[in-house]
C-alpha cells in the first residue's frame, strides 16, 4: 500500500473529527444560550353541572340535601371499662345515612370503626378506621350500605379502669350493645320526642 492513500484517508478522519467537534461544541452552546422552556400549564378542569330542578319559578340544586326516611336522633352513653375490657357498640344506618360522633376516655383506648353489611358472614366486617392507642376521636361517617355501624374498643391499661363517654347524633334507628358475650339494643330518642317533652 503506498503512503498516499493513507494520508488521504487520515486527513479525511481528521476532517470528520473536527467537523463533529465543531457541531457538537455549536450545539451545546446554542443549548446554554437558550431561554428557559415555558412552564406547562394544566387546563383548569370544568366546573361540574349542578343538577337542579324547577318547582315554579324557583331553581332548586339536588347537591346539597340529603334526606332521610329515619328521624334524627341524638344518644349519649358512658361505660367503665374493666382492665383489659373491650366492648361493641353500633348503630344501625342505611346506606346513606349519615352520623356525628364524638367519643372521649379517661386513659388511652384502641378503637376501631367497623361495620357489618346486612347479610354479611358473620364474624366479619368492614374497617374505617383503627387507632391503636388514644384518648378521643371525632367526626362524620356515610354509610356505604345498610348495616350496623359502630365501635370497639378496649382498655389497654392492665390495672386501672377507664370511663369512655360516646356522643352521637344522626338518622340511626337503634343501637346495639355488644359486651362480654352478650347482646343489648337501645333505642336512642328521636329529635321530636326531645322537642315534645319541653
Amino acid at each position: 500500500m503506498s503512503r498516499e492513500p493513507m494520508r488521504a484517508s487520515a486527513h479525511r478522519n481528521d476532517r470528520y473529527g473536527n467537523r463533529w467537534t465543531l457541531t457538537t461544541s455549536a450545539f451545546l452552546l446554542l443549548a446554554a444560550c437558550a431561554p428557559e422552556p415555558a412552564p406547562v400549564v394544566e387546563p383548569e378542569p370544568a366546573e361540574a353541572q349542578v343538577e337542579t330542578y324547577m318547582v315554579g319559578d324557583i331553581e332548586v340544586r339536588t347537591d346539597g340535601l340529603v334526606s332521610s326516611e329515619e328521624a334524627y336522633r341524638t344518644d349519649e352513653i358512658t361505660w367503665e371499662l374493666a382492665p383489659g375490657e373491650g366492648l361493641e357498640y353500633k348503630y344501625r344506618l342505611e346506606e346513606g345515612d349519615m352520623m356525628f360522633y364524638s367519643w372521649e376516655a379517661a386513659a388511652p383506648v384502641r378503637a376501631e370503626m367497623h361495620a357489618e353489611a346486612d347479610g354479611q358472614e358473620e364474624g366479619t366486617a368492614e374497617f374505617f378506621d383503627v387507632i391503636e392507642s388514644a384518648q378521643d376521636a371525632h367526626g362524620m361517617f356515610t354509610a356505604p350500605f345498610p348495616g350496623i355501624h359502630g365501635w370497639y374498643w378496649l382498655n389497654l391499661s392492665e390495672t386501672e379502669t377507664v370511663s369512655l363517654t360516646l356522643r352521637s347524633s344522626g338518622n340511626y334507628s337503634y343501637a346495639m350493645q355488644f359486651r362480654e358475650g352478650g347482646r343489648r339494643r337501645f333505642e336512642p330518642s328521636p329529635v321530636s320526642d326531645a322537642d315534645d317533652a319541653d
